[in-house]
């Protein structure tokens, strides 16, 4: 019987899910592009900045409550969408879902998730939002926008930093394609992991869920491999946003953005929310950290004096992470590999954990900073010198 409470921080998911889940669909998650660099970034600069304890200082009462466009959250952290998250529990997308359901966060569903919109909606009661990658096959896309509209998501966010694949070398030296490589290699791997392939076996949704069946001549696995290394566009360009912005008609939120010239561009395309994020170092190896990233664009916005949200993503593994972003001035921010360290670990009941932790690290470390509101936070409770240099630290 697992006992969750010894379950103290993230690491002690990841330790697990690393031990639980095939080799392949492990290494797919916790892994960056080229050499790791941007990846590895991610998360030490986050450590680089310092909090400023403050003492007798009334600590009742506190709140991390707050919105994400326009949406009450429980903290300012969503699940962030993930493609294969089905790969690393069975029907996974379904049981992250109802945790974030369940603890009052929102749940993102990714283009290349393992269970479908439809399923999501079935198994959940809340709208939840929907991860867009454009593809060349305008019909599908059309459709996909159908389906989501369909299934009551609240908000459609618009990938923008996927036109073309970040080479991951782990992915290459473990055959991960659609479908997976059955070489010797991994078929012994899978032997490793007896409670992860009984859950499998229990479960009908092993493949893309969004796309066989919905995409012209794609029906079966034969036939995913080569319609998907045929269809991320990279031809989308901003011209196109006004274009999905308005085959959607509801909010939208732009990912990838690093730098400030494009978050001034997602901020004069009617979008709600901006996520400024480098795919978690797993597209451009070598670019900064998306926390080093993120004053630089905060200033931008506020010089546009737009009024659209700036949220953080890619290094998010605590919730000190969650705090230095909001007081960096982040509206929120969306949570990757900490929750699918939960999953791969035990399902449903690791997602919420993950999140329990989350939001723990973060409630106490606020009440150390002498603050009980999220909401006011700022960076007066930063060491000066710890987080003004971080974007020239590395150079």
């Amino acid at each position: 019987m697992k006992n969750l409470e010894k379950i103290t921080d993230i690491e002690d998911l990841r330790q697990i899910a690393e031990r639980k889940v095939p080799r392949m669909f492990y290494d797919y998650v916790d892994s960056g592009s080229w050499t790791e660099t941007t990846y590895r970034n991610n998360e030490s600069d986050f450590d680089r900045i310092k909090l400023r304890q403050r003492v007798l200082v009334n600590m009742e009462n506190r709140s991390l409550e707050t919105t994400m466009i326009g949406e009450r959250v429980k903290m300012p952290v969503a699940i962030a969408p993930t493609g294969f998250t089905g790969m690393m529990w069975a029907d996974g997308e379904i049981k992250a879902a109802q945790a974030a359901e369940k603890f009052g966060v929102p749940f993102s569903l990714s283009t290349m998730s393992i269970c479908s919109i439809e399923d999501i909606a079935a198994h959940t009661s809340k709208p939840f939002w929907f991860q867009l990658y454009v593809m060349r096959d305008q019909a599908f896309m059309a459709n996909l926008i159908r389906r989501a509209k369909e299934a009551n998501c609240s908000a459609l966010i618009l990938t923008a930093d996927l036109q073309v694949l970040g080479q991951r070398h782990k992915d290459i030296k473990n055959g991960l394609s659609a479908p997976p490589k059955p070489t010797l290699t991994n078929v012994l791997n899978l032997m490793t992991k007896p409670e992860w392939c009984l859950n499998m076996l229990g479960t009908k949704r092993r493949t893309f869920g969004n796309i066989v069946g919905h995409a012209k001549d794609v029906e079966d696995l034969s036939s995913l491999s080569a319609w998907t290394a045929e269809q991320f566009d990279p031809a989308l360009s901003w011209d196109d946003v006004a274009r999905i912005k308005d085959m959607w008609g509801g909010k939208l939120i732009i990912k990838g953005i690093m730098e400030p010239e494009d978050a001034i561009m997602a901020a004069r395309s009617g979008a709600d929310a901006l996520v400024v994020s480098n795919h978690g170092g797993r597209q451009l190896d070598g670019a900064l950290s998306s926390i080093s990233a993120l004053a630089d664009i905060i200033q931008a916005i506020h010089a546009e004096n737009s009024n659209i949200e700036v949220w953080l993503d890619s290094g998010v593994r605590s919730g000190q992470d969650v705090l230095k972003a909001i007081s960096l001035g982040a509206k929120g921010t969306m949570i990757g590999r900490a929750f699918l360290y939960g999953l791969g670990a035990y399902g449903e009941d690791g997602v919420r954990r993950a999140l329990e932790i989350i939001y723990k690290e973060c409630d106490i470390s606020m009440a150390f900073c002498g603050h009980t509101d999220i909401n006011t936070v700022t960076d007066n409770i930063l060491v000066k010198g710890t987080y003004e240099n971080l974007k020239t630290d590395h150079f």
